[in-house]
């Protein structure tokens, strides 16, 4: 999938070099600033994949300033692939930007796959920090050893997030996300019938992540 015409692309720097986002605008002012994290970057993953794209245009729908990086090593961002490690600082420092940039608006997150996992370090690094968010949507979230034999350790999240998983999920199997997600007590929204890629369940996905993001104000802060 290209770039959509409205779509900017800018870069700031980063500990390794360059981190280009592809930027979508609301037409108006924003009213939230949001991040959206891609798939795996050995895997093909990037910025352009069609499923953190949706997740970026339902959020734009709502006025939010969507902003997509680029992992290291992913198009025009520099350095190498770090484990989630170094993407999760990267992430964490696109963030800081953005509420420097934009201070006082409310602040969604968004991820897909091996983009959920890292956005969910994110979330559970700002929650120790009192930050805010708003929103949380992690869709395709890896947990344990998946079948591509990596390993994921997730965090614990906050309780009012999102998390949406295919039935069918062949590469994050659902089975192991629950084992996360039980000593939470947190729900998990599963599509029927979808693959880890939401294969022709995109607009349900959509569907599930607009109904979150249109919760009444206070049913939606993290800290």
């Amino acid at each position: 999938m290209g770039v959509p015409s409205a779509t900017e692309t800018a870069h700031r720097a980063g500990a390794a070099g360059p981190i280009e986002m592809l930027v979508d605008r609301p037409a108006g002012m924003p009213r939230g600033i949001a991040v959206v994290s891609h798939p795996h970057p050995l895997l093909g993953g990037s910025a352009t994949h069609k499923v953190p794209h949706q997740l970026a245009k339902v959020l734009l729908a709502r006025g939010y300033l969507a902003v997509r990086p680029n992992f290291r090593g992913v198009a025009g961002s520099g350095g190498e692939h770090d484990q989630g490690r170094g993407e999760t600082d990267d992430m964490q420092a696109v963030v800081a930007q953005l509420r420097d940039d934009h201070p006082g608006l409310p602040l969604a997150l968004a991820g897909f796959s091996f983009g959920a996992f890292v956005m969910a370090q994110v979330a559970a690094r700002l929650a120790a920090q009192g930050v805010p968010i708003r929103h949380l949507v992690l869709a395709g979230l890896p947990y344990g050893t998946v079948k591509a034999h990596r390993s994921y350790d997730t965090p614990a999240v906050p309780a009012d997030c999102l998390v949406v998983h295919g039935e069918r999920d062949e590469r994050a199997e659902l089975a192991a996300l629950f084992d996360w997600a039980r000593p939470q007590a947190l729900p998990v929204v599963v599509v029927p019938g979808a693959d880890h890629f939401f294969t022709g369940r995109l607009p349900l996905l959509v569907r599930i992540v607009g109904q979150y993001l249109d919760r009444p104000d206070g049913e939606g802060r993290s800290a």
